[in-house]
């Protein structure tokens, strides 16, 4: 009887595990927009190691308009909106637009075993210690920032998104302007 309880238990984890993917995917098809806050705020500093051994410091992006996203392995929708965020990163190459991944409180063997069934070319930094995700309004997972070029945080995301949706490319390509305004100096 035992052994037929666990299975069961296991079952019933699965099925909540798969239905709660679904109504993410079901919700990220429907919200494709990125909220604006009502009060912007200046995106708090961060260095972070990647999996790839790399250091990632946010001001190393000033200029360009940054999406910060915070997630981890073992959430749903996170997995989800990846495959999404690598293509949106394959068609912003060349732009002005980076795609930040912060995974929340996992080492890099944890990233590197899930980027073997989700390949993804754009920085994983790691938060092991939750240091950095504590400075931003994080509600869950995923939830992702943008940054506008000059450093201040405009928009929040709470859950997943396709991010290779255009909707949201327009919405990100509007936040990119020269810094001598609309006459077009140099930037």
């Amino acid at each position: 009887m035992s052994e037929r309880i666990h299975i069961v238990f296991i079952f019933a984890v699965l099925l909540l595990w798969l239905s709660a993917g679904a109504a993410a995917a079901a919700e990220t098809g429907k919200i494709q927009t990125l909220p604006p806050l009502s009060k912007p705020f200046a995106a708090p500093d961060f260095s972070l190691k990647g999996e790839d051994g790399k250091t990632y410091r946010l001001p190393d992006y000033r200029g360009k308009v940054v999406v910060l996203n915070f997630w981890a392995t073992w959430c749903p929708p996170c997995r989800y909106e990846m495959p999404s965020m690598e293509r949106a990163h394959q068609k912003v190459k060349g732009e002005e637009i980076v795609i930040l991944a912060v995974n929340v409180g996992e080492d890099e063997n944890t990233v590197f075993a899930f980027t073997g069934q989700y390949p993804v070319s754009f920085p994983l930094p790691l938060d092991l210690d939750g240091s950095v995700v504590a400075k931003y309004p994080v509600i869950g997972l995923p939830t992702t920032f943008i940054i506008d070029p000059r450093g201040q945080v405009t928009h929040r995301a709470i859950g997943g998104r396709e991010w290779d949706d255009e909707r949201l490319f327009d919405q990100l390509r509007q936040m990119i302007k020269p810094p001598g305004g609309p006459s077009g100096e140099s930037r």
